[in-house]
């Protein structure tokens, strides 16, 4: 993405913060470093809250803005830029929520950096799709809720974040919450190994008998359809960012790799200027969507979320294919990034879910 969705002065801040502080640790983060020092001084520039009014610890500028940021940082490195999402998504459900004293309370906090934030969504978005059951369970306690169940895998949490998640009511309906660093109900379990990835604060979240009050309610039951309407599209195209920098980094692979092996590389099936030019047309349509009115395009939204997956798949494995047995050595970004680009064609909403929807939404239209 072009450097001028950034002023200067933001966009050379964060670059030099992404050169310094992550690029060292990108190997030590996929095998399981949590990169705390850097989210926090991200969240000093602004890195969480590019969207967000300056009032609101925001840098006052758009979607757009965020996707590019969340895309330079998974240039260096998928995981942190999965964990920016994370962090950039809980400001945005922030922003959106009618709950005043939620949005005073934690807001600003979060998009500073201040307080770093899990997003628990993923099992309500699976089951709000008709793909798996509900984990977590509400009853109503005087003016707020009772929260009760389990999580397997909630990822940028640790000592002191903060959680959000929702919860079937036992009289039906849902309730999105908040729930505070420091909760006595709040027990993070250690999550089996993945492939890689593994410094992204990802744990097994349990929640026993937790009190959350009417203050920490993002989405009330009456309210929760018309809240998941207006967070859904900003969550998606967030998302889209992580692919994006995974396809530039490795477009800057493939570039250099042919400096000395093109004349063997061109015999494989995806070339430089295929994916630059299939790259391009992703980034266009992607800014196209975040400076449009996001509650009527949620085919088109969908569609783009969808080709930042396909398209990190195929190249980031053009670019091991492209660098050879150097790019198979484990000290290698290339090998790095195809796990990277796994992991963004499975977290929620993984390919399968896209085109679940979007095939919905088509025979709808149809």
């Amino acid at each position: 993405m072009s450097t001028d969705l950034l002023p200067a002065v933001h966009g050379e801040g964060i670059d030099t913060l992404i050169r310094e502080v992550l690029a060292p640790q990108a190997q030590a983060i996929d095998e399981g470093r949590y990169p705390g020092d850097f989210m926090r001084a991200l969240g000093r520039l602004g890195g969480f809250g590019a969207a967000l009014p300056a009032g609101s610890g925001g840098l006052g500028l758009d979607l757009a803005a965020q996707i590019e940021i969340i895309a330079r940082v998974g240039r260096v490195c998928g995981s942190t830029a999965f964990l920016t999402w994370c962090q950039a998504a809980c400001a945005w459900y922030l922003r959106q929520t009618d709950n005043a004293a939620a949005r005073a309370r934690y807001l600003a906090p979060i998009a500073r950096g201040e307080i770093l934030a899990g997003t628990g969504m993923s099992n309500a978005v699976k089951h709000l799709a008709g793909i798996e059951r509900i984990n977590l369970r509400a009853r109503r306690d005087g003016e707020g809720y009772r929260v009760n169940g389990a999580l397997p895998w909630v990822s940028n949490l640790g000592p002191g974040h903060l959680l959000i998640a929702a919860a079937a009511l036992e009289e039906g309906g849902y309730v999105m919450f908040v729930v505070p660093p420091g909760s006595e109900a709040l027990t993070l379990r250690p999550c089996p190994a993945f492939a890689g990835m593994e410094g992204t604060g990802t744990y097994g979240v349990h929640l026993k008998n937790a009190w959350i009050p009417a203050e920490d309610v993002l989405a009330e039951p009456a309210a929760f359809e018309d809240y998941i309407r207006r967070i859904k599209p900003g969550f998606l195209l967030l998302q889209i960012g992580m692919g994006v920098g995974l396809v530039q980094a490795s477009l800057e692979t493939i570039h250099a790799t042919n400096q000395r092996l093109s004349h063997v590389n061109t015999y494989l099936d995806d070339q430089e200027a295929d994916l630059e030019r299939d790259f391009q047309a992703l980034r266009a349509e992607t800014l196209r969507l975040a400076g449009l009115d996001l509650d009527a395009l949620p085919l088109d939204i969908l569609r783009a979320r969808a080709r930042a997956s396909e398209l990190g798949l195929r190249a980031t494995q053009s670019a091991a294919l492209h660098a050879g047995a150097a790019g198979y050595l484990m000290s290698s970004p290339a090998q790095r990034r195809l796990r990277e680009a796994l992991f963004v064609a499975i977290v929620t909403p993984a390919l399968k879910h896209l085109r679940k929807e979007i095939h919905a939404l088509e025979q709808q239209a149809a």
